[in-house]
């Protein structure tokens, strides 16, 4: 209730004691003009009342009118803060709290109002009995002025409590400033994350894009490295040796060859014959073998042939020997002897493995080593279409560099990149080596009777006989 209806309340009150007491003094002065007087007293007590009513009613209407407006009041504070963020739930929690205060001060109101109507019942009670004591007066007027301290008291709780709905209001506010601004931070905060992203995505394409570049680049490398070697190989092949290295090759890496075969002779006496030579080992990339002519052997092709009765040999390097357990003749030309090494033969022996030449015509010139004499030197072959399993030696290009050059048959014969070219045939040819078929072989034992090598050693000479008198 307003502070200026208490104020009309209490001035209607004071005018009604004043209007009791005149009418009391003048019953007192006048007894003759009291029928007239209580009249009127009657009809203004009445009127009175009446006022004191319509009075009450607008102060109770003006304090419904503010009820309900800071009810309406409330229930916006309420809506405003219901329309906040769950992070501000401890805002809401305090304003829960404020709006609980606020129901507690309603139903205060309420307590008042009722107070309010038992005080308008008092105040009629009151003005009843001020018609007949001054006491009852003095009394309703300490009981107005105790309800009009309560109004007062209350008057001032709802003012604080307003303040306080002022203050959450503001609160709410700085609240919905601060969600607006983290709100905020967090866009920004999303667009950089998106950036940051973006960017990643960008680095992680460069770091692929780089690593297919390294990766192409280690291919380009390997390719290179590989066309390096290649090329080195090539040039290796490609680039011819001195005489002298090729010489220095083969006294570095040849192996000793001996052969030793008993065969019955005149007068029931056997014979027996021993052959010492020098030759290498030579590899198809599958098997090894020593190569060497026959005429380095106990062996002789010829019709009719010898029969043996007992072969053996050994192959021998830097004093570590290997024994011959067998020997075969070249199927091109059996004067060409293949004697097989295994592989763990080969390891024993040590020294270098030739292989035949790839290419025997890269190269017109070739260097030639005496198998038996020692002597080497350089030379040329010539192309002759009617053997093609040959190469001719031009006798009018040599050029001996150790020993007595005399060309001759079982010489060894390598090209200019160090390979082994062939062996001599005969003084002019050398039988080009290409593979390792052999036209038949002898095993070597203490008893060799029974593999009839008489019969064969002429079948092989048959062979040799129906060659062009240029290769026998």
């Amino acid at each position: 209730m307003n502070r200026s209806i208490l104020i009309v309340i209490c001035d209607f009150l004071l005018l009604s004691l004043l209007a009791f007491s005149t009418v009391d003094i003048k019953k007192v002065s006048d007894a003759s003009t009291g029928q007239v007087k209580m009249e009127l007293s009657a009809t203004n007590q009445v009127d009175t009342g009446k006022d004191l009513a319509a009075v009450m009613k607008v102060a109770l209407d003006e304090e419904r009118k503010s009820r309900d407006q800071l009810l309406g009041e409330l229930q916006r504070t309420r809506e405003t803060g219901g329309k906040t963020q769950a992070q501000l739930s401890e805002r809401e929690k305090q304003l829960q709290s404020y709006q609980q205060d606020l129901l507690t001060r309603d139903q205060e109101q309420r307590l008042l109002q009722q107070q309010i109507a038992a005080a308008q019942t008092n105040i009629q009670t009151l003005s009843s009995r001020l018609e007949s004591t001054s006491t009852d007066a003095l009394m309703s007027k300490e009981k107005l002025a105790a309800l009009e301290a309560e109004l007062k008291k209350r008057a001032e709780q709802s003012s604080a409590l307003e303040r306080q709905v002022m203050q959450l209001a503001r609160s709410n506010t700085a609240v919905l400033n601060e969600k607006q601004k983290l709100s905020g931070q967090l866009q920004v905060a999303e667009v950089e994350k998106r950036h940051a992203e973006e960017q990643a995505v960008r680095m992680q394409q460069e770091v692929k894009v780089e690593r297919e570049e390294k990766a192409k680049l280690a291919e380009g490398v390997k390719a290179l490295a590989s066309r390096s070697g290649e090329l080195t190989q090539e040039i290796r092949e490609n680039r011819p040796l001195t005489a002298n290295a090729v010489f220095n090759d083969f006294v570095t890496n040849r192996v000793q060859a001996r052969f030793d075969g008993v065969r019955a002779g005149a007068f029931g006496l056997d014979s027996s014959r021993r052959r010492d030579t020098e030759t290498v080992l030579v590899s198809d990339g599958t098997n090894i073998f020593a190569l060497c002519h026959v005429q380095d052997t106990p062996l002789t092709l010829w019709n009719p042939g010898v029969d043996w009765q007992q072969l053996s040999g050994m192959l021998g390097r830097n004093g570590v020997y290997v024994p011959i357990r067998s020997l075969s003749f070249y199927l091109r030309d059996p004067r060409l002897v293949l004697i097989p090494v295994t592989p763990a033969e080969a390891r024993t022996l040590g020294g270098r493995i030739y292989r035949s030449s790839p290419d025997p015509y890269k190269f017109q010139d070739a260097v030639l080593v005496g198998a038996r004499e020692g002597y080497y030197g350089e030379c040329r072959f010539e192309i002759d279409l009617t053997t093609p399993e040959y190469v001719k030696l031009d006798r009018s290009v040599l050029k001996g560099l150790f020993g007595k050059f005399n060309p001759s048959r079982g010489d060894l014969v390598f090209s200019k990149t160090g390979e082994l070219l062939g062996v001599m045939a005969n003084n002019s040819y050398c039988l080009m080596v290409r593979n390792f078929d052999a036209a038949a072989a002898f095993r070597f034992g203490p008893d060799v009777r029974a593999q009839h090598t008489g019969d064969i050693l002429s079948q092989l000479y048959s062979m040799v006989a129906s060659m062009p008198l240029k290769l026998q």
